[in-house]
């Protein structure tokens, strides 16, 4: 098995005990740094206001979309992705029209991640519903896939509702952006098997690749209930990387990351390339240049 792509996810949210923000001319500079050192997507996480216990207070995160489209034009040759839009904040349609338009604005470059939504009661924060959200994300989808591949859409769902919804203008791809689709359990496994390029999984406990083996096992058993070879679905996992002995990510309650020297961190991400991962994107602990420049060797060990 070859090395993983590998993506950058950029800090967006306030600094846990500290309310310090992520701001843009950081984000500005990680992102194409990224690009410089040859990482191959930098990702733009869609969340809104999380309160964790033991942090210092609620957390904001810049928007999503309007960063992607900021960071898109700011960067040249790396891809660009959302990590992952939010179907239980968004609408279907405006999310394959701001799909489209992130794509022109990149040059053909945006990948569309797509998930469910999580983290909490920070939606109700929003003014959106808590309730039944997965079957929101599936009806969403019943809108999302046919519009992002070029057909006219019309659906009344309990949900979702489109009349004619045609996305238009198209971007350099249209009918061809990548999806990307969020899901850890059997159901929203299921859906990425169904119509995703990408499968999305991310670390809630620990980032060690041995960690993610029961969910690529489960993956390969639902591709395998909905007939798709599991060789056609790409597969990315994100994953927290603190180099150092830092304890950062598990004093925040974020689990377990990949840590130690650039060999360790190298060797890390290289072995979910041996266990089939076509992509690993990495959430930097924590999310500064400093720390950046503190991975690049690994990053360098990875690409050799």
């Amino acid at each position: 098995m070859s090395a993983p792509g590998l993506g950058l996810v950029v800090p967006m949210f306030e600094e846990p005990q500290s309310g310090e923000k992520a701001a843009w001319d950081r984000i500005r500079s990680m992102a194409r740094t990224a690009e410089s050192i040859g990482f191959d997507t930098v990702w733009v996480a869609d969340e809104l206001l999380w309160r964790v216990p033991g942090w210092g207070g609620p957390r904001g995160f810049w928007e999503c979309v309007a960063m992607t489209g900021a960071i898109a034009a700011s960067t040249s040759h790396v891809d660009v992705g959302t990590w992952v839009m939010s179907a239980l904040h968004r609408n279907p349609g405006l999310s394959v029209k701001a799909a489209e338009t992130l794509d022109e604005i990149s040059g053909g470059r945006f990948i569309f991640g797509f998930g469910a939504g999580h983290a909490g009661n920070q939606g109700e924060t929003f003014g959106y519903p808590l309730d039944v959200t997965v079957a929101r994300y599936e009806e969403a989808l019943k809108i999302v896939v046919p519009a992002l591949r070029g057909e006219v859409v019309s659906f009344d769902g309990q949900h979702h509702r489109s009349a004619q919804l045609e996305v238009r203008p198209r971007g350099p791809r249209g009918g061809r952006i990548p999806l990307m689709l969020g899901g850890h359990g059997p159901r929203t496994m299921r859906l990425a098997a169904t119509h995703a390029d990408i499968w999305s999984g991310f670390a809630t406990e620990t980032s060690s690749p041995e960690g993610f083996e029961p969910m690529l096992r489960q993956l390969d058993e639902v591709c395998a209930t909905v007939g798709r070879d599991p060789a056609t679905l790409q597969r990315s996992i994100g994953v927290w990387v603190e180099p150092g002995t830092g304890d950062g990510v598990a004093a925040a309650g974020l689990g377990e990351p990949i840590s130690g020297s650039s060999a360790q961190i190298a060797d890390a991400l290289g072995r979910f390339g041996e266990m089939g991962v076509d992509r690993v994107e990495i959430m930097l602990w924590p999310g500064n240049e400093e720390i950046l420049a503190a991975a690049e060797p690994a990053i360098a060990q990875l690409k050799e």
